[in-house]
């Protein structure tokens, strides 16, 4: 596990969690001096995708190291977490789990998907090619570029270091992600004293994650974006701006102790 400190040391601390085969480096790439403006960042790369040459276990036992460096070094609680798509299942799972505690929880337009352990095996089966098969072909990865920048709106750079991420990390760890992100299942409507969640909504993704958040999270903020999923950390500043707004705003709410 790699975890990185950098930003204003006299800032609010906010954890910084990446999704799907990514490092935080190129998940939270676009952002990170932005944030880094306003918030001592805890930046969080896992076993697996930290370049220690580890293979990511499963959600739960990451997790647990996540909770150990919060005890470690910050007494057990920190200001804000943010999870970007997958890495939403760790900002649950630390606020379900009540070892460590955190202020805000900001999920980023997760997908919050759950399913049993044949479906999870199926999806990965699936899945899991998808996401690395264009590596070693470069038609694919010309097509898939082509496809990401359109998606996205990216721009070639962030595309390129997007699809360098993927042909970056083993198989495996990809896969293990994946899977136990399936059968890493949140309780319904979670209320933890003194923690408020706050989710950004990608409107394009549909109302049925909408409903997801509501059924997991007790009185949940919720900002609507008019973007895909994740839009704002891979797509232009017009996606970025109103997002880091808002994230200022979810950390200048008190919370009730």
């Amino acid at each position: 596990m790699q975890f990185d400190e950098m930003g204003n040391r006299n800032g609010k601390t906010l954890m910084l969690l990446p999704g799907t085969a990514c490092d935080y480096q190129t998940n939270f790439g676009n952002v990170l001096e932005a944030l880094g403006e306003k918030y001592h960042l805890i930046c969080v790369n896992y076993d697996g995708f930290d370049g220690s040459g580890l293979i990511f276990p499963d959600i739960i036992t990451v997790t647990e190291k996540i909770e150990d460096y919060i005890l470690e070094n910050y007494n057990g609680k920190i200001d804000g977490a943010i999870g970007s798509s997958l890495g939403s299942t760790f900002v649950g799972q630390l606020i379900q789990r009540r070892r460590v505690h955190i202020d805000h929880g900001i999920f980023g337009s997760p997908d919050l998907d759950q399913s049993g352990r044949f479906s999870a095996w199926l999806q990965s089966k699936l899945v899991v090619p998808l996401l690395t098969g264009f590596t070693k072909n470069e038609k694919k990865r010309a097509k898939t570029k082509e496809k990401l920048k359109g998606f996205f709106e990216m721009s070639d750079e962030t595309a390129d270091r997007f699809m360098e991420c993927f042909s970056r990390f083993s198989p495996v760890s990809i896969k293990n992600e994946y899977y136990s992100d399936l059968l890493t299942w949140l309780d319904d409507d979670i209320a933890v004293e003194g923690t408020k969640f706050h989710f950004i909504y990608a409107e394009k993704m549909g109302e049925k994650y909408l409903k997801r958040y509501l059924k997991y999270f007790h009185d949940p903020e919720i900002r609507s974006f008019p973007m895909q999923h994740e839009q704002w950390v891979f797509g232009g500043p017009e996606y970025a701006a109103p997002v880091l707004q808002a994230i200022d705003e979810f950390m200048e709410l008190q919370v009730k102790k």
